[in-house]
């Protein structure tokens, strides 16, 4: 297994800030992170703006604004959100940034000395928000499917990339690395593209200045401006530190790209074979996933139906939020979102289920423990000791699971096994009764060694938590005297290993973890 990573978001267009859209596929990148970090990986990975196009320019006018001045607010705005909400790519990469436009004009100037390149005439459909020419196939009632707007007719003459020419390389490589694009409902997508050629063909990668300057000149026409898209997939190997970081190769060779499946095309036909034409291998992985939906509308910038990450923090807390993102979307399906399902969620997950077997515990060590941890003894034989048995397997098979799930890019179902074993550390407290046993002579010695085992259990499900839940993860070693347990620990072995607590370490009960939310009415929407 590779020791290094590298993972990336998509490069957001920054026409607008943030949304629940662009916090999901950040969030899940973060949690990537944070959990292969842990395992001790090497791990790198980047976010960034796409700041050039028409759609910036028509954006910009809409405020009054410059093009430079315009994004560089909006960019900023990205950098500073994700940097408020604790979220830290190793890289964040502006398609401004002067390194990534002599990267951008030196790949066009090989490729065109390649004979990748073009000059032709075109006529067709353009769409704005896209940034692209659309076909018929791309319209609902002839309109974009994305925007809901109708497309422009358009004549000019542009360059093109000649990808056509490697479609068959395309779909072999693509059938034959079944793991290559994720889930595999996008995988069967991007082939049927390329088994019906008609609504592919080459590439548009330019624009005339005549029409548009906002962008980076060609360097071998300096009448016509890069394409969107050519020059932000390019993001991808600027932030992996092309062409001459020591480590680019080993980030490059471990590649995985997190995108939305709007933009399946650029990343599963275009990216690849752009990279066949500058002589580097395809990412690992794409991982793809779905829509976020608002009133049963994708959530966009474009439609007004936006969910503020600020807001959401402002309201529930950004923890709260962020368990919603990660376990509520099953990768690769579309989720719909409301704040009634937030509340629901966070309270039975996060104070129902986390929140009160964290106080439960800690409250019992301190009544019936001095508030210290207790030792650890094997418990009488019978129903407890078996439970004991099941519960330390449990957890094992918890930490095996979340490892799998992580690097499967399945964050749902990785929180699935997380909160399955808390469910059963609540069960054997219930059936250990401390605040019985206690008053009971046959059964007061097993007091301290259940209280022993659950909250051996908490640290256990702390290190699980820590990638997906870091603030509340660190407030539960802390409670158990163990605030440095995370910051050392070595996933996911120390998951699986038990009676680690330090007999007589203080424990804190705190206040309530994720205090309960006054249920909203289901309405499918919301008004942040």
């Amino acid at each position: 297994m590779s020791r290094t990573f590298y993972v990336t978001t998509p490069i957001y267009y920054a026409n607008a800030e943030p949304h629940i859209g662009h916090t999901y596929t950040t969030v899940v990148a973060d949690t990537l992170v944070r959990w292969r970090r842990l395992c001790g990986e090497d791990v790198f990975s980047v976010s960034g703006t796409d700041e050039h196009g028409e759609k910036m320019v028509e954006a910009a006018a809409k405020r009054g604004l410059d093009p430079a001045v315009f994004t560089a607010t909006i960019s900023e705005s990205f950098q500073r959100i994700w940097a408020e909400l604790g979220i830290a790519p190793s890289r964040f990469v502006r398609t401004t940034d002067p390194a990534h436009k002599r990267n951008v004009q030196e790949i066009l100037q090989r490729v065109y000395d390649a004979g990748w390149i073009e000059l032709r005439e075109y006529e067709g459909l353009y769409c704005v928000g896209c940034e692209r020419f659309l076909t018929e196939r791309d319209l609902v009632n002839g309109l974009c499917r994305d925007h809901e707007r109708p497309p422009e007719p358009r004549r000019e003459v542009n360059y093109f990339f000649l990808m056509s020419r490697e479609f068959a390389w395309l779909r072999r490589m693509i059938e034959e690395g079944a793991d290559f694009i994720r889930p595999e409902r996008y995988r069967n997508e991007a082939l049927a593209m390329l088994r019906d050629e008609s609504g592919l063909g080459d590439l548009s990668i330019s624009r005339p200045k005549t029409r548009l300057e906002w962008g980076i000149e060609l360097p071998f026409d300096r009448d016509h401006v890069c394409y969107v898209w050519f020059d932000a997939l390019i993001s991808y190997l600027t932030g992996a530190g092309y062409p001459d970081d020591p480590k680019f190769e080993a980030r490059w060779a471990s590649a995985e790209h997190l995108i939305g499946k709007d933009i399946l095309k650029p990343h599963a036909v275009f990216w690849p074979i752009m990279l066949k034409a500058i002589g580097l291998e395809p990412p690992r992985h794409l991982r793809v996933h779905g829509y976020w939906n608002v009133d049963d509308r994708k959530v966009s910038k474009s439609l007004g139906n936006m969910v503020s990450p600020l807001a959401m923090r402002a309201k529930y807390g950004f923890e709260s939020f962020r368990h919603y993102l990660l376990r509520e979307m099953s990768f690769g399906l579309d989720a719909n979102f409301s704040e009634a399902t937030l509340v629901e969620r966070v309270n039975a997950d996060l104070a129902n289920n986390l929140g009160n077997l964290v106080s439960r515990t800690l409250n019992l060590v301190d009544r019936f423990c001095g508030g210290t941890i207790p030792a650890t003894r094997p418990l009488p034989p019978g129903a407890l000791a078996v439970a004991e048995h099941e519960l330390r397997q449990a957890a094992g098979s918890a930490a095996d699971a979340v490892d799998t799930h992580v690097r499967a890019v399945e964050p749902h179902r990785a929180l699935e096994a997380i909160f399955g074993l808390v469910s059963q550390v609540n069960r054997f407290v219930d059936l250990s009764e401390p605040w019985k046993a206690a008053k009971d002579p046959a059964r007061a010695s097993s007091v301290g060694p259940a209280l022993a085992v659950s909250c051996e259990a908490l640290r256990v499900i702390a290190l699980l938590l820590a990638a997906f839940l870091p603030e509340a993860a660190q407030k539960i070693v802390e409670r158990l005297g163990v605030p440095d347990a995370i910051r050392t620990a070595q996933l996911p072995k120390d998951a699986r290993s038990w009676s680690q607590l330090p007999v007589g370490a203080t424990v804190h009960k705190g206040d309530a973890l994720f205090p309960r939310l006054e249920p909203l009415p289901e309405t499918g929407g919301t008004s942040a």
